[in-house]
């Protein structure tokens, strides 16, 4: 299992959306909240990208000296359509500066120096602290997830739902019909499934691997080797 660091680490080199919150900037509009890249440096504090002249950059210039609280809420949606679709969320908290001349022109580089952090999501809800967060890594399947599980629900959706036999096997409500079968959630560790049923009841399973995978080579292994045992 990934530990609380781990999956905010990944949350944050993902592709899912978030919003840099300042007090005093709640009028203004979500995609000027919302950082055009972010990053973690070696210390483990966040970069955040925003266009020069957004109201996060001037609240920043204004502050100058004086600290400015900050946080960064991110928010993780399954990447397929599925109930229930928020799959977690984040939230980074901290103080924010300006770091000049780390940046494309048009640019400014905000850096959240990090005080705290909470995650909460299918894994359950935690917090965080600076260190171990510094010291984490992300998930390396993070920048494959959503292509990989388009792909499984558009071309392996017979393969998916063969699932339904392990589930069975466990006695995880498996005698109910399932009206859809639908991959939630990937990383190095397994695959999460989202079953619902023809009464609208969903719950999910997760399926290990034998051993954690690192790259795509790996993970092609892992998932044929899942889907026989489905098919067992």
């Amino acid at each position: 299992m990934p530990s609380a660091a781990e999956r905010t680490r990944t949350l944050v080199h993902s592709t899912c959306s978030s919003a840099l919150l300042i007090t005093g900037l709640e009028g203004a509009r979500p995609e000027q909240l919302e950082p055009r890249l972010r990053n973690v440096g070696p210390e483990g504090d966040l970069f955040l990208l925003f266009p020069a002249d957004s109201p996060v950059v001037r609240a920043a210039t204004h502050a100058q000296d004086d600290e400015l609280s900050a946080v960064l809420e991110i928010t993780d949606v399954a990447p397929v359509s599925v109930p229930h679709r928020i799959r977690g969320r984040a939230w980074i908290t901290g103080w924010l500066t300006r770091v000049p001349g780390l940046a494309p022109p048009g640019s400014m580089t905000l850096r959240l120096e990090v005080n705290e952090a909470y995650v909460d999501d299918l894994w359950g809800a935690s917090a965080v602290e600076p260190e171990a967060f510094a010291a984490a890594l992300p998930d390396p399947l993070v920048r494959d997830e959503t292509e990989l599980l388009q792909h499984l629900h558009a071309h392996h959706g017979e393969q998916v739902r063969s699932l339904c036999g392990l589930v069975d096997r466990e006695g995880h409500d498996g005698g109910r019909r399932m009206k859809s079968v639908t991959p939630l959630a990937l990383d190095r560790f397994g695959l999460r499934v989202r079953f619902q049923d023809t009464d609208g009841r969903c719950f999910d399973a997760r399926f290990e691997f034998p051993e954690p995978v690192t790259g795509l080579g790996p993970l092609r292994r892992a998932m044929r080797r899942l889907f026989e045992a489905a098919t067992d």
